[in-house]
């Protein structure tokens, strides 16, 4: 009878280490997709302000362009790009992809008049934005090109107006916006 007692006893002990390896590596497998989700998830936050500042950046160019439109600082014959389509459209903004600089006076981006580079303020060693020790980071990782061109609708005055943000290091396309302009207001 003891030993009858203790065969069961070794029996149930087994079955609770054989538990007790499934319940381990049940729980290794959980963690472990929680890691991943949290490694993809940092990942992803880092991705994110770049894709924040390539978005506001391609934006920032159409209004330009627009802004240029109304307030009639641009004519219709300038919203093209210098050599364009045909080689020699004669517009204001330039072919290339270009770094991402400052308007110059014309208010205008990707003009021959155009600055220095832009600059991102981020905060300080205190973390606080506004303050003596924030510090201007230069937007060096994009480059910015503005395609212009008739829409090619007969007697019609309508151009497209496109904007591709590129990865500097790469030339990955990193954010394209396309639009419509025309001469009115």
């Amino acid at each position: 009878m003891k030993r009858e007692t203790a065969s069961r006893r070794n029996r149930q002990t087994g079955m609770t280490l054989i538990e007790a390896a499934v319940a381990i590596l049940v729980l290794t497998i959980g963690v472990t997709a929680v890691a991943a989700v949290f490694v993809s998830g940092v990942r992803f936050m880092g991705h994110s302000q770049d894709a924040l500042l390539a978005r506001v950046k391609a934006q920032e160019a159409i209004e330009s362009v627009y802004a240029g439109r109304d307030d009639q600082s641009l004519q219709w014959a300038d919203i093209l790009n210098v050599n364009g389509a045909t080689g020699s459209d004669g517009g204001k903004f330039l072919d290339a992809a270009l770094p991402i600089n400052d308007p110059g006076l014309d208010g205008l981006v990707n003009t021959k008049d155009d600055g220095g580079p832009e600059y991102v303020v981020e905060p300080g060693p205190d973390g606080v934005y506004g303050t003596a020790d924030d510090v201007e980071v230069p937007i060096t990782k994009f480059r910015r090109q503005i395609v212009i061109r008739d829409a090619g609708i007969p007697n019609v005055s309508l151009r497209t107006l496109t904007v591709i943000i590129t990865d500097a290091s790469t030339g990955a396309v990193v954010y394209k916006i396309s639009t419509y302009i025309s001469p009115y207001s």
